[in-house]
């Protein structure tokens, strides 16, 4: 499977479903199914037959015609194309509302993320515990980093902070950032960052709502 598709240029809309398929799949799975069709899959998703079968040709051969895929299977093969089996570790850094929250999130474990640390510079923060993990002062990014092999840093920070965040993240060797501060921050072309702008799915939100308003 490895060599059918890492010569083959992806598109990024086929790999943002691919977690999308991940996760009904695995609602699926829960729900007691065994076997399901692409046609299926696709009245769930609201996503063509065509076009799933589609996404996943590009991967290699899945399912077998006239049957579907075998769920537990197709699990499996989209967990390691997307690289859950590699036992990531997340930090987050700033834990306000939002870091809060994020770091309570249920479903990292699960998914093949592990949360491991978590910074700021309240003191007020600094030495609480979520689900016993401490949050350490941000002056000791590097150092924890290292300790615990830290892949991918979470920014949730304000804005005035991000990009001085985002440099400290690289300076220690993180690969990968999720941002959820409102601002593009820059950084090599070997770290990966993944935006997440609340403002801008509201904003959108908002336009077609406002619309729908005045068709009535």
């Amino acid at each position: 499977m490895k060599d059918t598709y890492e010569k083959t240029v992806i598109s990024k809309a086929t790999i943002d479903r691919l977690p999308l398929y991940f996760r009904n799949l695995r609602l699926s799975q829960e729900g007691g199914i065994e076997i399901i069709s692409s046609e299926e899959l696709g009245r769930r998703l609201g996503i063509t037959p065509e076009q799933i079968r589609k996404d996943l040709a590009s991967f290699g051969q899945f399912g077998k015609k006239g049957v579907g895929y075998y769920i537990k299977e197709l699990i499996s093969n989209i967990g390691k194309i997307l690289g859950l089996d590699n036992n990531w570790h997340l930090a987050v850094i700033g834990v306000g509302h939002l870091g809060w929250a994020l770091a309570n999130y249920s479903n990292f474990d699960s998914l093949g993320f592990k949360l491991v640390a978590m910074f700021d510079t309240d003191p007020n923060r600094i030495g609480q515990c979520i689900k016993g993990i401490p949050v350490s002062n941000l002056n000791r990014l590097k150092e924890v980093m290292q300790e615990q092999t830290i892949h991918i840093g979470i920014i949730a920070v304000p804005e005035m902070y991000a990009q001085e965040v985002a440099d400290q993240l690289v300076a220690a060797g993180v690969r990968g950032i999720w941002n959820f501060a409102p601002l593009k921050i820059k950084v090599p072309d070997t770290v990966r960052v993944i935006n997440e702008d609340l403002s801008v799915g509201l904003s959108s939100l908002s336009f077609y709502l406002a619309r729908q308003t005045q068709i009535r």
